[in-house]
């Protein structure tokens, strides 16, 4: 599989996270752009008490498409640090098999840097990233002759005592899911861990829906 069984530099910890809501193929809809400041604010914030990252702050933030350069901007922008994405995270989004075929060589790029480059070793790396090519059963069928999602590039099905999502729902931008490596030669992550995402004030607000379960959007979100 791409060679990635020869890791030699592994991550400290992979933090995935899906980009905001969408309001079409160019930007965030309204709520998304609010979980897009309320990430940055809270969870992924340099300073928050309830950062996932403050007392561990990350070697990288990497994107990998439009709508997740946008997610990712004010959390860059507040640990005043430069986001790293592939040129195409910079054009529209399509559904189609020559674009998602273009962001399966993304993700195999991604993924063999960050269990074979030494800059990550010990480190902690936060991948703001599609959905379909975090865990996408339809996907993977669909290109059944290669690895496309990072639940087979990164051999997330092998975590022991874990149970990984096969897909992730369409429905849920709202959690957070967390991979640590106790070594550096690690080739599966030991742990598997998920954090829901609950905002306080000022961003109480936004939806928190269960797994798998249909977002509640307010009416006037102009999200689909």
């Amino acid at each position: 599989m791409l060679g990635l069984g020869v890791a030699q530099a592994a991550p400290k910890r992979i933090i995935i996270v899906r980009h905001g809501e969408k309001g079409g193929p160019l930007h965030l809809c309204s709520i998304g752009k609010e979980r897009a400041q309320a990430l940055a604010a809270q969870y992924l914030s340099p300073t928050a008490a309830m950062s996932l990252i403050r007392n561990d702050p990350p070697a990288a933030f990497l994107a990998m498409t439009l709508h997740t350069v946008e997610t990712a901007r004010p959390i860059v922008k507040a640990w005043d640090m430069k986001l790293v994405a592939p040129a195409i995270g910079y054009v529209p989004i399509r559904n189609t098999r020559y674009f998602n075929a273009k962001l399966n060589k993304v993700n195999q790029r991604v993924a063999r840097d960050l269990l074979e480059n030494p800059r990550w070793h010990g480190k902690t790396v936060v991948m703001v990233w599609e959905h379909f090519h975090i865990a996408s059963e339809a996907l993977e069928k669909e290109f059944a002759g290669e690895p496309a999602t990072l639940r087979q590039l990164l051999r997330l099905d092998e975590i022991k005592g874990a149970k990984v999502p096969k897909t992730w729902p369409d429905s849920n931008f709202n959690f957070f899911w967390i991979l640590d490596y106790d070594s550096p030669t690690a080739q599966v992550p030991t742990r598997f861990s998920t954090v829901r995402q609950f905002f306080a004030p000022p961003f109480a607000n936004l939806p928190s829906n269960d797994w798998g379960a249909p977002e509640p959007l307010p009416a006037g979100s102009g999200c689909n």
